[in-house]
Parts: C-alpha cells; sequence; structure tokens
C-alpha cells in the first residue's frame, strides 16, 4: 500500500491515507468538518520533501551552517520491506551522550551513516561520523499488548553512538544494509542544554510517533482500517515507517530548519518531550518554533511553553492543529518517555486517569477543557480542505518586502488541515488578522485565518493557520520538491520571505515591544 519516492523514501498512498482518515472520524464520532472534528492528515502522504527549493531570502550563514555538506545524504534504495530498518533508544541526546541503535536487517552486515541536517550550501546536511562493518541480522516482529495495541519491539542493541564533539541539532542516521540491499533511517535530536537568547527549534517526535504505523496499527487505526482497533498507547521502541523510517520530519520540518540555519540565526534544538520535562529549558529564550504537524502536547509541555511566552518569549506556529491532543509520556523497558498516551474518547479507560493524571483527550474538551486557542489566538477548525491563500492585510510588516496587496491569492497553500480565529472559544488581544482565506470543508463554509498577537510580557505569536507552510517553503511549481499540491514558486517566495522577516524578528527579542499588534477582527469578521 505504499508508494516508492524518487528521493527514495516510502510513504502511504494519499488514497489509502485519505480512506482511513474518513474512518478514524466516523470510529470517533466526529465530523470530518466540524468545529471538534479531528482525522489523521493527509499532508504526511500528500508530500515527500526532497529538498530543492533553495531560493530562499539571502543571507551568510556562518559556523555549521557555513559548512560545505553531503548531497548524498537521501536514500536512493530504500529496497524490500523490511530489509533493513531500527529506532534509537533516546529520542534526543545532549551533546557527548551515547545512543543505543537497535536495527534488524535481512543482510549479513550493515553501516550507519549520520548526518546533521541544515543548510549546508542546499545540500541539506553534513556527515558527521559513520561506523565500520556492522554484523546483522534479522529480529523478530513487533508485540502487540492486548489492552492497549501498543506495538513495541525487544530487538537487542546493534550499536552505540557517541556523539562526542557533535553540534546541536536534527539528525538521521542512514542504515545501509550490505550489499545495497536497502536503506532507512533513523531520527535524532542532539539537543541543546541552554536556550538562552536563542530560537528554539522543536521536533515534534511525539507527533510523528502518533502516526507511525509500524506494525500495523497508531493512535488512529489498526489492521481494520477502523477507529476502534487503534492503539491507546504507542511506543518508541519500534521503527517509524513512514518515510523510509523518519516519521514526519522531512515534510514538515527540514524545509524550515534549512532556512533558519541559512539565515545564521542562533539556534537551540529541543523535542517535545524534553520541554514537558524541563521546565527551566525555555528560559531566556528569544523564540520557539512549532513546526507543521505539532499536534500532540503534554500538559507539562503546554505549562512550559506558555510561562516563556508570560516571560516575553516569542511563539511560532509555522503549521496548524498544533497542541490539540493531550497526552502523557511513560517509561518502556528500555527508559523513561518511551511511550505515548493519549486514549482520546476512550480515556476514562486510562489507568493513569483513574490514578488522578489529567485526561488523554483533547485539549479543548471536558473534563479539565483547556482550548488550544488561549495560547495559539486560533483554534483547529477541520479537514480536509485545499484552498488559496488569501492576503487581507498586506500593510502588516510580516508582509515587507514580499509585494503583495491586498486579495493575492496563493493557490493550495491553505491544507490539508486549517485553523481560524474563533471569538467562541479563549482568543488573546490584541490580534491581528493578515490572511483571512475563504474554505469549503465538505460543504461547510469557513475560513483559514493567519494571525499575530501580542501579550503583556511584550511577546509576539504567529500562527500560519495552515499545515502547508512549512512545506511551501520549498514550493517551486516545477514539480522537482516532489509534491502534488500543485503549490508553485509564487508560494514558495512568499512564506520564504514572511518566514524569514518572522524568524529575524523573533530572533531579535520580544516583538511585541516593537511591533505591537492592531486588533482587527470587527474588521475581518464583524461584530462578534
Amino acid at each position: 500500500m505504499a508508494e516508492q519516492q524518487s528521493s527514495g523514501g516510502r510513504r502511504p498512498g494519499r488514497r489509502r491515507f485519505l480512506g482511513l482518515a474518513g474512518a478514524a472520524a466516523a470510529g470517533a464520532g466526529l465530523a470530518a468538518c466540524g468545529p471538534g472534528a479531528r482525522t489523521p492528515s493527509s499532508a504526511a502522504a500528500d508530500k515527500n520533501v526532497s529538498g530543492p527549493g533553495d531560493a530562499s531570502p539571502s543571507a551568510s550563514p556562518t559556523g555549521e551552517a557555513a559548512r560545505p555538506g553531503n548531497p548524498d545524504w537521501r536514500i536512493t534504495n530504500a529496497g524490500p520491506d523490511r530489509a533493513i530498518e531500527g529506532w534509537a533508544d533516546r529520542v534526543s541526546v545532549l551533546p557527548g551522550e551515547g545512543v543505543a541503535l537497535h536495527v534488524s536487517t535481512t543482510a549479513p552486515g550493515f553501516t550507519v551513516s549520520a548526518y546533521r541536517m541544515g543548510w549546508y550550501g542546499g545540500a541539506r546536511a553534513r556527515l558527521v561520523w559513520k561506523s565500520g562493518a556492522l554484523p546483522g541480522s534479522r529480529q523478530p516482529a513487533g508485540t502487540v499488548d492486548k489492552k492497549t495495541r501498543m506495538v513495541s519491539t525487544s530487538w537487542p542493541k546493534s550499536t552505540t553512538v557517541d556523539t562526542t564533539g557533535w553540534p546541536e541539532g536534527s539528525y538521521l542516521f542512514r542504515l545501509d544494509a550490505d550489499g545495497n540491499a536497502g536503506q532507512r533511517y533513523i531520527p535524532l535530536t542532539v539537543r541543546s542544554a541552554s536556550t538562552a537568547g536563542k530560537t528554539v527549534i522543536v521536533n515534534a517526535v511525539a507527533t510523528w510517533q502518533a502516526y507511525n504505523t509500524w506494525g500495523g496499527y497508531n493512535l488512529y487505526n489498526g489492521p481494520s482500517g477502523g477507529y476502534p482497533t487503534r492503539s491507546l498507547v504507542t511506543s518508541f521502541d519500534r521503527p517509524y515507517e513512514e518515510y523510509s523510517g523518519a516519521g514526519l520530519f522531512m515534510v514538515y520540518e527540514t524545509p524550515l530548519i534549512a532556512l533558519a540555519e541559512r539565515l545564521g540565526l542562533p539556534l537551540a534544538y529541543t523535542t517535545n518531550i524534553d520541554l514537558a520535562g524541563d521546565p527551566k529549558l525555555l528560559s531566556g529564550a528569544a523564540a520557539v518554533i512549532s513546526l507543521g504537524h505539532d499536534e500532540y502536547w503534554s500538559p507539562e509541555q503546554r505549562a512550559n511553553v506558555t510561562a516563556a511566552r508570560d516571560a516575553g518569549t516569542n511563539l511560532a506556529i509555522l503549521g496548524a492543529n498544533c497542541c490539540f491532543r493531550r497526552v502523557r509520556y511513560e517509561a518502556s523497558p528500555i527508559g523513561p518517555d518511551r511511550t505515548v498516551v493519549c486514549y482520546k474518547t476512550s480515556y476514562k479507560d486510562d489507568p493513569g486517569f483513574t490514578a488522578g493524571h489529567p485526561p488523554t483527550n483533547d485539549f479543548r474538551v471536558a473534563p479539565g477543557a483547556d482550548p488550544e486557542s488561549s495560547l495559539l489566538g486560533v483554534i483547529y477548525d477541520g479537514y480536509p480542505v485545499d484552498a488559496p491563500y488569501v492576503v487581507t492585510n498586506p500593510g502588516h510588516w510580516l508582509f515587507e518586502g514580499s509585494g503583495v496587496q491586498a486579495g493575492d491569492s496563493f493557490p493550495h497553500l491553505v491544507g490539508v488541515e486549517y485553523d481560524r480565529v474563533n471569538t467562541g472559544w479563549p482568543t488573546p488581544k490584541p490580534i491581528e488578522i493578515l490572511a483571512h482565506s475563504p474554505v469549503t470543508c465538505e460543504g461547510r463554509k469557513s475560513f483559514s485565518d493567519s494571525v499575530y498577537y501580542t501579550t503583556p510580557s511584550g511577546s509576539g505569536v504567529f500562527a500560519s493557520g495552515t499545515m502547508r507552510w512549512v512545506e511551501a517553503l520549498d514550493a517551486t511549481g516545477d514539480g522537482s520538491s516532489g509534491d502534488d499540491h500543485a503549490m508553485d514558486a509564487k508560494a514558495g517566495a512568499l512564506t520564504q520571505k514572511v518566514t524569514e522577516t518572522l524568524l529575524r524578528t523573533f530572533a531579535a527579542g520580544p516583538a511585541g515591544k516593537t511591533h505591537p499588534a492592531q486588533d482587527n477582527i470587527a474588521a475581518v469578521y464583524g461584530k462578534q
């Protein structure tokens, strides 16, 4: 059911993904486009970003970003299913810490290459380490927990990698089976111990794992393709099925990382699990960047990000459907925080909830309702849509240098999920709507909104309102980026310019002090 991509990645077929999405919505008792609807996004199935959209704004990278890269990092031969695959015993490490890799292969041996993802003159990656020859063996299939339908493996450790001297950043280990039998990735974040004065890139590993179908189950579906047979808990102790083992990282995160590093900004790297575990991690951070699909948050992460915003840290949401599901992290036999617990509509069956933990359901619903709009400024409104992005506030500072005019339209930039301003939910003010894009979601007319609001602390918060924002950074219109949204070079140029302006301004300190928001909800929506 997967299809081979030119860049060597494997992804679920679009038709199958959309079909499963509808089944999940029906099983959850939700209308796919209702205000509280949520189904698995097909955006991951829509595109495999291979990284050619490098016509980003001029800049002068320095340090790590200016080093030469290795364009041969991409997978060119995924090989048959299960030819080689693996997982790491940590989602993140500090520089100098070791990480164990657990690998299964049908080949007698394999090698591992570690690539740091970034700009690197357009190569998008740099080889920082390579193993010698390692012995390989085929490991058993995963096991399925009878109560939670969680898939996990107990594969033995194949090798331990020492990250001494590695710069902080997002990495892909590439596994190469002997005899060119196949290749796969394993992602890893080499995280920052301090984020003070830096723009923080957050790898959304919880969401990657929620959508991971390895072993036949994820938090949406089981082998039958139905919501009732979904996993209630999902484990990091297994490979990623999607994108040759890279999870959702390739689609929703690599284009932004390349742009941010090309701009030469002071960057820090972390994951949402690390943000949940350390209330002080964001102390003094200039900005926090949530990327294209960052749906699954723990209450601890949300509290820590909110506290950072209230202390003057800027926040950018470069996607949609952010901070929608409330999760809890628990240990596996490998170590702490190795499982993502999210019972959703079955939260009453969660032993953790019975024991007094918050429910693992949607943030916006009871018990403990805490709608995401109070942090983001926008609220998730539905799926699926494919619509033009329409500029309504061209004089806004974020559009400086873009040349846009009121009413300018960018086809296909809104999708496949979207957010909007809805004052029926908690909405921070003052808030400015920059783009107000009409959408029709399964017959229901609505809008996707890009917004900017400011807080008493001086922080600025931007939300794109569309899940395709990061993907669009690579849009060229010539098909070379591997997209099938038909986003053109105009969309690429717009998102690159706005994102550059956003990142530079947010990196300079509390944006609300220099760019206070001017509320325009009434002008856009009328009196609400």
